[in-house]
Formats: C-alpha cells, sequence, structure tokens
C-alpha cells in the first residue's frame, strides 16, 4: 500500500532525526596525567570536589565543548576507535572542567579512559598510549532519585554576595540564564555567570528566595524551570539545597 505524502513526509523527518541522534564526531582524547582515578576538585567549572566524583568519576576535561561554562555538566558518550582495545560502548563523561591536549577535546579522568577498553589488559594499553582516537556524541545525563541541587559556595558572604553552583541536571539541555526572585513581591533578579557553572549576585534579594533556570536546546528550544522549593531565608556558605524538581529525559 502507498503512502500518503504526510506519512512519508513524518516518516522521513524520523529517519533523519534517528540519523542525527546516533552521529558521532570524530575526535581525539588525552587523559589527567598526575591524577588519581577520578578528577579533578579545582575544575574550571567551579563544582570543587563534587566534580571528581560525580558520575562514579567518569568526567573530563573539554576544550571547544567547554563554551565559556556552559558547557560544564554537559554529557557525552566517547569511544575510542582502536578495534583491538576498544569496546563498541565507550563510557559517559561528565564535562566539569576545561583543558586542552595536542588536538584534543576531551581530557578524561584515568577511570573513564580506562573504561572506553575492553578489559582491564586492554586498558593498560590505552593508558599507556595517552592519546587515542575518539568519536563522540552528546547523550542525556541522568541522575536517578537526585534532585537539582543548589551548592552555595564557600565564598559566598550572606547577606552581601551569594555565589553557587547546580548539581545533578539531567537531560541534554543547557542552563544559559537564572533568575532569583523575592518569594514575597516576585521581584526577579538576573544573575551573572561568573565563571564555569558558578552563578553570582551581590546585593541579593532579601526573604525566601525562588530561583529560575532557563534550559536551553540545541534546536533552539527554550523553557524556564522553577524549583518546588526556595532557598531558605537564612542561606549559609557551603550549604546544600534541594530544589524539589529533576528534568524528564
Amino acid at each position: 500500500m502507498a503512502l500518503s505524502l504526510p506519512s512519508l513526509l513524518i516518516l522521513l523527518t524520523t529517519l533523519l532525526l534517528t540519523t542525527e541522534a546516533t552521529t558521532f564526531i570524530h575526535s581525539r582524547a588525552a587523559y589527567y596525567p598526575n591524577s588519581d582515578e577520578h578528577g579533578t576538585d579545582v575544575g574550571a567549572c567551579g563544582f570543587g570536589s563534587f566534580g571528581a566524583t560525580i558520575n562514579g568519576g567518569d568526567v573530563s576535561a573539554a576544550s571547544d565543548l567547554y563554551r565559556n561554562g556552559v558547557g560544564c555538566g554537559d554529557c557525552y558518550q566517547v569511544r575510542c576507535t582502536n578495534s583491538h582495545y576498544c569496546s563498541d560502548k565507550g563510557v559517559t563523561v561528565v564535562i566539569t572542567d576545561q583543558g586542552s591536549g595536542p588536538n584534543t577535546d576531551f581530557i578524561l579522568s584515568r577511570r573513564a579512559f580506562g573504561r572506553m577498553a575492553q578489559t582491564k589488559d586492554a586498558a593498560a594499553s590505552l593508558l599507556a598510549l595517552g592519546v587515542v582516537d575518539i568519536e563522540y556524541r552528546r547523550v542525556s545525563c541522568s541522575y536517578p532519585n537526585k534532585n537539582i541541587t543548589i551548592k552555595i559556595d564557600e565564598n559566598s558572604n550572606y547577606p552581601y554576595y551569594l555565589a553557587f553552583v547546580l548539581w545533578y541536571q539531567q537531560g541534554d539541555k543547557d542552563i544559559t540564564a537564572v533568575q532569583l526572585c523575592e518569594t514575597q513581591n516576585f521581584v526577579c533578579k538576573l544573575l551573572d555567570r561568573s565563571y564555569g557553572a558558578v552563578w553570582t549576585t551581590t546585593s541579593p534579594p532579601s526573604g525566601p528566595l525562588s530561583l529560575r533556570m532557563l534550559l536551553s536546546g540545541e534546536d533552539g528550544d527554550e523553557s524556564w524551570i522553577v524549583p518546588v522549593n526556595n532557598i531558605p531565608e537564612n542561606w549559609k556558605a557551603g550549604e546544600t539545597y534541594d530544589t524539589g524538581v529533576q528534568i524528564d529525559i
């Protein structure tokens, strides 16, 4: 039975979207030379020690994909291309730092670099090579049983200066803007991206505070997400606050 023109167009669009979703980009990857199995706790994203252990330590620094901090927290499937050593699945890493090597897009933690291999012996061989050809694609981050969490930076100074990062953001969209709103009169203030994933404001609003985060996709789609829980009035440097929401994937 012949398909109608609308049905053909829908089928073609589906095939194109499927192809785009599975397209890998070729590059190279290295690993942190003087590190333990995990990532660094002083990365350019501002995640601190969280950035070394998130995702089990499968993390990476990025060069162009860092995107002035917008890429912090993004997830990528990375797999090396040497069929003698490398698995088809590769490893999923979270961007937690900025860095570049010899024509590389990724500088992986030692753990993540080795997890691209088929076996432990193959992992040792990959580590001995130091730099390998890879292919990568962006994928959704997934943090089961975790909500997006606000981590107040230790350099914050209540009530004069507020800085924080956002942990456990699922999905494959970027947080491109953050607003801080007074819960009583709903006056909102647009925050500055200080560096990496660190959002800051001087003279923050008073009282309990509501957060608004703008999610932007590669297709240009944008939407605001508003947490269920507020930042308490007497917020403290170093504390974490559960927003009560997560992004569906």
